[in-house]
């Protein structure tokens, strides 16, 4: 009777360890209240094989902290990838081309993802990611401080000497009030707000030795010397900088959509949102294409599992607006959109939104741009001086 014994409790520990779960290793940008987190119980539910171990870092920090996992291998199994760097990580083979897996595919289709997005995931012909969503910059206003400065609500700055004028009106400096928060910090979210302005000037990130480039940042070191922007502009991300608007602290603030959720909470105020203001009237528009990828790693030892991950979070697309403050990234139905106004401008935004490179050496270039910036606007260099100094160590990247 040993036998039999022994062989079926054999079995049955063969059984049990087929059934244990896949944990997959998650990076990602998000705190605890936003994305992945709210989204992992669904998804563990939905797949009882397979667990999430979520891990948070820093925005700033995620290029260099994955560079340095995937090089010890000790990197995550998916993780989110801010847009430019996917060329980055894909040019070096770090990321796991999905190219076949998405061609059969029954939930995700190529065709109906938009081009802007679709491009970000995008390197030789080959798709390593899919967007999670997408976002573009506005402005953000204050309709009732508009309103005790004599102010028009329904017409919002349109023009960079509107904005000016705008936020000369709005500061107050007795209630502690700024006209415009924005963020020119020394990161790729001061690059992500800054290119806008120069391109609708003719400029990109290839091009920012240009007197349009000058007089953006001229435009922005007025702002800052005459204290229409917080100080603070200087070292604070977007999320940062926007608390000021929604804590009542600054009439006009330039962030995305992602803004949205926690305003519903926090900001005790009439707000609405309208287009960047343009250099003047008539000039071209101009908007950041935002939000991240989300990306297996090449030496995943479940990519299996980590695509039926991004796959079921690709068929919640068209839930991101209203929970997450995400554009779709691609061609699905938001039914009863949140703060449908504001909805529209982001929706018309994305018409003019523009990639940032890609190029597998975007952080290099990015760099140069937030460090000119940096430099004009604490008044290290002249505009002219910095941008010059960008340009040549961005000609030295792309090789000209």
């Amino acid at each position: 009777m040993a036998g039999p014994i022994a062989f079926m409790g054999a079995l049955f520990t063969a059984a049990t360890a087929q059934a244990e779960p896949v944990t997959l290793e998650i990076w990602t940008i998000d705190r605890a209240d936003q994305y992945i987190y709210l989204l992992k119980d669904e998804f563990e539910k939905a797949h009882p094989d397979i667990k999430l171990n979520l891990k948070t870092i820093e925005f700033r920090n995620m290029v260099n902290d994955l560079a340095r996992a995937a090089a010890t291998g000790e990197g995550p199994d998916v993780t989110y990838i801010d847009n430019p760097e996917v060329a980055l990580f894909a040019s070096r083979g770090l990321l796991l081309d999905l190219t076949p897996m998405i061609a059969e595919s029954k939930i995700v289709k190529k065709d109906d993802i938009f081009p802007g997005p679709l491009a970000s995931v995008t390197w030789d012909g080959k798709i390593y990611g899919l967007p999670r969503g997408a976002n573009t910059i506005a402005l953000y206003y204050n309709v009732d401080m508009f309103k005790a400065k004599g102010l028009d609500p329904d017409k919002p700055p349109r023009t960079w000497d509107e904005l000016y004028e705008a936020a000369k009106k709005l500061t107050d400096p007795a209630k502690n009030v700024y006209g415009l928060a924005f963020s020119a910090v020394a990161t790729e979210e001061g690059t992500f707000q800054f290119l806008p302005w120069l391109q609708m000037t003719g400029g990109d990130y290839d091009k920012v030795d240009t007197e349009g480039g000058v007089k953006v940042l001229e435009a922005w070191g007025k702002l800052l010397d005459e204290k229409l922007a917080s100080p603070d502009t200087l070292i604070r991300g977007q999320y940062d900088s926007f608390a000021t608007f929604n804590a009542g602290n600054a009439a006009m603030a330039i962030s995305g959509p992602w803004e949205l959720p926690r305003m519903a909470t926090d900001a005790k105020f009439d707000y609405r949102a309208t287009l960047l203001p343009v250099p003047h009237d008539g000039a071209p528009r101009a908007s950041a294409l935002g939000e991240g990828d989300n990306v297996i790693l090449a030496n995943s030892k479940h990519p299996k599992e980590a695509f039926i991950l991004l796959e079921w979070l690709h068929s919640k697309m068209p839930e991101v607006w209203n929970r997450f403050g995400f554009l779709p990234a691609s061609k699905v139905q938001v039914d009863n959109p949140q703060s449908p106004e504001i909805y529209a401008v982001f929706e018309e935004s994305m018409k003019y939104a523009r990639n940032r490179g890609p190029h597998p050496e975007w952080p290099k270039i990015s760099k140069a741009i937030y460090t000119a910036i940096q430099s004009s606007l604490t008044h290290q260099s002249d505009p002219k001086t910095a941008l010059g100094a960008a340009q040549k160590q961005i000609d030295a990247v792309l090789g000209k």
